[in-house]
């Protein structure tokens, strides 16, 4: 990682969009670099986090989801909307959760079409370990505090609905 810049250079991002483009859109293109900035570094954290039980972040959302699931396991196209995902994106995570044995395909029991992936017994340890660590680390998002973590919530919480996340 190279050192720390003298400035923000996303800040110089601004007063430049201000000088060749106007004010109109700089708060926002402000905004959103640093919302991509933001999401570089969390993402870093938390596979960083993650490392010593062989995951990335996509990798354990995804054990987490079928952790939480009511029976241990989802057909993959269900796992791609909940994740908010690409089927093929589903298909390569789960790939690589099956070749370190956190998780098994296996038939749909009513639709022959279906393949689900099912959280095995070592899938659980790794999903109850590795978020122990994740909340002990505080998803990696210090310096900001409880308070703060709810508000960024909150904020962009308006723009998932309106792009069709959920129905707000």
């Amino acid at each position: 990682m190279s050192p720390p810049l003298p400035f923000d250079p996303i800040d110089e991002a601004g007063r430049q969009w201000d000088t060749h483009w106007g004010s109109d859109a700089t708060a926002a293109m402000r905004a959103v670099t640093s919302i991509m900035r933001a999401h570089q570094i969390l993402l870093g954290r938390l596979n960083d986090e993650l490392r010593p039980w062989g995951l990335t972040f996509p990798r354990y959302e995804a054990l987490l989801l079928l952790h939480y699931s009511r029976n241990g396991a989802l057909p993959l196209g269900k796992m791609g909307t909940r994740l908010q995902v690409h089927r093929a994106s589903v298909t390569n995570v789960v790939d690589r959760l099956v070749a370190d044995g956190l998780v098994e395909r296996r038939p749909h029991d009513q639709d022959r079409r279906t393949t689900l992936a099912a959280i095995t017994e070592e899938g659980r340890r790794v999903a109850v370990q590795s978020t122990e660590a994740l909340n002990a680390a505080g998803f990696g998002i210090a310096p900001l505090g409880d308070r703060e973590a709810d508000e960024v919530f909150r904020l962009l919480r308006g723009l998932r609905a309106q792009a069709g996340d959920f129905q707000d």
